[in-house]
């Protein structure tokens, strides 16, 4: 029993990495202090101080941490800076943290906006550890941490982003709204011993279903607008239809018009020449408008039935047209 508490502060760890890693020693209270913490009996702590200290035992190892970077011990060892430590066996143990900045990219999540708009948001986190110990202590590990931060992240990107409008996101006030979603993650993350360096919408698009329903809305607005177009163009053919028939008609009249001016005009100038004609020689006239008949009348194999003495074979019957019927 004594020797399970005593090996309790020792934990399996990764292999270290100097170059890039953070060397954290975990240490248990010393050797020294055992007693007082558990009430060992003096035979106990001597074979826990022989397993450490003796000369037969496992010798000291060393944790080296590299500059720039702090390795915090479990009271009473306090804060490590760089250096060379000493890591006694079985009772103290090394975790190694990564002192870059890390990334956490959960899957994205669909939120909706303060318009009512569905929208499928995918964002990353970049974050730091700044206090080892105390980010050993609340989430142990890396894993641990992007659980917890990826509850965080949703939750305050839920929490802005259904206080904005769709119009909001798309336009420069996106970079407002990241920010606030930042300040609010990194805020509820001090415990953990972390500082979240940035949030960052990487995507926020319509789900599919909605994107399909947008290209379909957008297609019926075409077409409606395109049905506009088409019976606004009827309508200005139409009325240019109608305007050029109206003027056709009055042109037409006007021509007819015109037309029957100019043909009474000639009739009365041709009927004026004919009574000046006849009223000269009214023999020849009347010889000259009978061969006229005839030749409208006789043409075509045309056959005739008059009687002998019709006036209208009177310049047939004699050539002077003054013969028996002449007289009548």
């Amino acid at each position: 029993m004594r020797q399970s508490a005593l090996n309790s502060g020792a934990m399996s760890s990764p292999s270290p990495d100097l170059g890039d890693r953070k060397l954290v020693v975990l240490a248990a209270a010393a050797v020294s202090a055992i007693p007082a913490a558990t009430g060992w009996s003096r035979s106990a702590r001597a074979a826990a101080s022989r397993s450490v200290h003796g000369t037969t035992a496992v010798a000291a190892l060393w944790a080296a941490v590299t500059p720039g970077l702090a390795a915090p011990a479990l009271p009473p060892g306090g804060v490590r800076g760089p250096g060379l430590w000493a890591k006694t066996p079985f009772v103290q143990n090394v975790v190694y943290y990564d002192s870059r900045v890390l990334d956490y990219d959960p899957p994205a999540e669909e939120v909706i906006a303060a318009d009512q708009k569905r929208l499928v948001v995918d964002t990353y986190t970049r974050f730091r550890i700044i206090n080892p110990l105390l980010f050993f202590q609340s989430v142990r590990d890396e894993h641990g941490v992007r659980i917890r931060l990826g509850a965080l992240v949703s939750a305050s990107l839920r929490r802005v982003v259904g206080n904005v409008t769709l119009a909001a996101i798309l336009s420069a006030q996106r970079a407002e709204i990241m920010n606030k979603i930042r300040d609010e993650v990194n805020t509820e993350s001090k415990s953990f011993g972390i500082d979240v360096v940035d949030v960052r919408i990487r995507r926020a698009d319509l789900p599919e279903e909605n994107n399909q329903a947008i290209y379909a809305r957008m297609q019926s607005e075409r077409q409606r607008e395109a049905k506009q177009f088409r019976a606004r163009g009827a309508e200005l053919a139409q009325g240019i239809r109608a305007k050029a028939d109206r003027e056709k008609v009055v042109i037409l009249a006007e021509a007819q018009k015109q037309a029957q001016i100019t043909r009474g005009e000639g009739d009365s100038g041709a009927i004026k020449i004919y009574a000046d004609a006849y009223s000269r020689d009214p023999d020849f006239y009347s010889f000259y408008r009978s061969l006229q008949a005839y030749r409208e009348s006789l043409i075509g194999g045309t056959t005739l039935v008059l009687s002998p003495d019709s006036p209208f074979l009177r310049f047939l019957n004699e050539p002077t047209g003054r013969g028996p019927v002449g007289a009548k």
